[in-house]
C-alpha cells in the first residue's frame, strides 16, 4: 500500500506541476446568479443555470411538497419498487416536449449515455462519433462491440467519408453533441440528418447544453435546426437548464425505450431519480416550456456580453450560445487564463479557466456562461472585471 500511495502522490504532484489541478470552491449559498463562497461574495458566470431555475420559487415549492408527500429517496431500482407516479409523469412530459414516443429516466445523463449504446449497437454495427463529443458519449460508445468511427468536429466531408467506410454495417448511428460545451458551437444537425438519410443511418443527439433555452420553444438544437422530426434518439440532462439538480434521459421510439428498460445496466442497477428531483424537474419543465421571456433575456445578456467584450479587445469564439469562450491562445495562454480567472474572483466575479487536456494545446480559455438570472448590470460588472484583471495580470499590453 505504501508504494501505491507514493505513486499516487507523484501523479498528483505532476498534475499540479502541469498547471492542471482543479480546485473545488465551496459555496455557502444556493446556486444562483449571486453566490457566496467561503471567501467572498461573487457574481456566478460559470454555472449551467441558463434559465435561472435552480432556485426558482415554484421549483423549490414543488420539491418541498414532494419531500413531504413522496419521501426522501426510493431506496430501490425502478423495476423492483423504485417507480412512482411522478417518474412516469416526468417521462411523459419529456416525450411530449420533444415529440418522441417514449422516454426513460436515468440518474444522470452520463448514465444515460453510458447505458444506451451497449444495448442498441453490437457486432456488425457502426457508431460514427464527432471528435469533440462529451466524455459520457465516448465512454458509452466504448462499452459497445460495434465498430467505432470518428469524424472531425462538425466536418461534413469527413462524416461522409466515415459513412462510406461504414457501408455494409447492419445498423449505423451518427452521434453528436447538440452543443459542444467548450466552444458553444451548435452541431450542423440539418446537414447531419441529410447525410444520415442518404446513407440509411440513425442520428443520436446529446442535447444537454441546449434543452430548455435553445429553440423558440426551448426544445433544443433539433428544434432550432428544424430537424426535430428527423432525430431518432435524444439524450439529455435535468441537471442544467431544467432546475440544475440531477437526472438524465433517453427519448426515442417506444421499442428503443422498452428494450433499454430491460437491458440497460445503469438503469437496472441504479436507484431511481429521487422524488424531490422528479417533482422539481417536472415543475422546471412546465416553467421552461412557457419561458419565452427568460429565453429572450438570455439572448440579450449573451449579445451584450459579446458586444462589450469585443469592444474591450478580447478574443471570443464566434456564436450566439450563452457559452462564450474568452480565448487566451499561445504557449502562455493557460497561465494567463488561470491568473485572470483568479484575479476576477478577487473583484467579485466567479469564472473558470480551461486548458489542455480539457481543450487543445494553445487554446486555453475562460468559459463564461450567461444566465437569464443575470441583470444587465451583472453583465457589465463581469466585463469590467475582465478588463481590470487583464490589466493586473498582463499590464497594458
Amino acid at each position: 500500500m505504501y508504494g501505491f500511495k507514493d505513486e499516487l502522490t507523484a501523479t498528483l504532484q505532476q498534475i499540479r506541476d502541469d498547471g492542471l489541478w482543479k480546485d473545488e470552491r465551496e459555496l455557502t449559498s444556493p446556486q444562483q446568479a449571486h453566490i457566496t463562497t467561503t471567501k467572498t461574495q461573487a457574481l456566478n458566470f460559470c454555472a449551467n443555470n441558463y434559465l435561472g431555475l435552480a432556485d426558482h420559487p415554484e421549483v423549490l415549492t414543488a420539491a418541498t411538497d414532494a419531500l413531504q408527500q413522496w419521501g426522501f429517496g426510493m431506496a430501490s431500482v425502478r423495476f423492483i419498487c423504485g417507480t412512482q407516479e411522478q417518474h412516469t409523469r416526468l417521462e411523459g412530459a419529456l416525450s411530449d416536449w420533444f415529440g418522441m414516443q417514449d422516454t426513460i429516466l436515468y440518474s444522470s445523463c452520463f448514465d444515460a449515455n453510458g447505458g444506451v449504446f451497449e444495448v442498441l449497437f453490437g457486432e456488425g454495427d457502426a457508431i460514427i462519433s464527432d471528435a469533440l463529443n462529451h466524455a459520457s458519449l465516448i465512454d458509452g460508445i466504448r462499452l459497445s462491440k460495434a465498430a467505432r468511427y470518428r469524424y472531425a468536429n462538425a466536418d461534413m466531408d469527413d462524416l461522409r467519408a466515415q459513412l462510406e467506410a461504414a457501408k455494409g454495417s447492419r445498423r449505423t448511428v451518427i452521434v453528436t453533441d447538440g452543443v459542444f460545451s467548450m466552444d458553444g458551437y451548435l452541431a450542423p444537425l440539418e446537414q447531419i440528418c441529410d447525410l444520415a438519410e442518404e446513407y440509411g443511418a440513425m442520428v443520436l443527439v446529446d442535447d444537454s447544453h441546449a434543452v430548455g433555452f435553445i429553440g423558440d420553444g426551448g426544445g433544443g438544437t433539433p428544434e432550432a435546426c428544424g430537424v426535430a422530426d428527423r432525430v431518432d434518439l435524444l439524450t439529455g440532462t435535468l441537471g442544467k437548464a431544467l432546475g440544475g439538480a440531477s437526472g438524465g434521459y433517453v427519448s426515442g421510439p417506444a421499442e428503443v425505450v422498452a428494450l433499454l428498460r430491460q437491458r440497460s445496466r445503469p438503469y437496472l442497477f441504479s436507484n431511481a431519480v429521487a422524488p424531490v428531483v422528479a417533482a422539481g424537474s417536472l415543475k422546471a419543465i412546465e416553467i421552461a416550456r412557457t419561458s419565452a421571456d427568460a429565453r429572450a433575456t438570455l439572448r440579450r445578456n449573451t449579445a451584450l456580453f459579446r458586444e462589450l467584450m469585443t469592444d474591450a479587445g478580447f478574443d471570443l469564439l464566434p456564436g450566439d450560445h450563452p457559452i462564450v469562450p474568452v480565448m487566451f491562445p499561445g504557449e502562455d495562454g493557460a497561465r494567463q487564463a488561470g491568473q485572470i480567472a483568479e484575479a476576477m474572483l478577487e473583484h467579485g466575479v466567479y469564472v473558470i479557466a480551461f486548458s489542455y487536456p480539457v481543450v487543445p494545446k494553445g487554446a486555453a480559455r475562460i468559459r463564461v456562461q450567461l444566465s437569464a438570472a443575470h441583470s444587465e448590470e451583472d453583465v457589465r460588472t463581469c466585463v469590467a472585471a475582465f478588463v481590470t484583471a487583464r490589466t493586473e495580470v498582463l499590464g497594458n499590453s
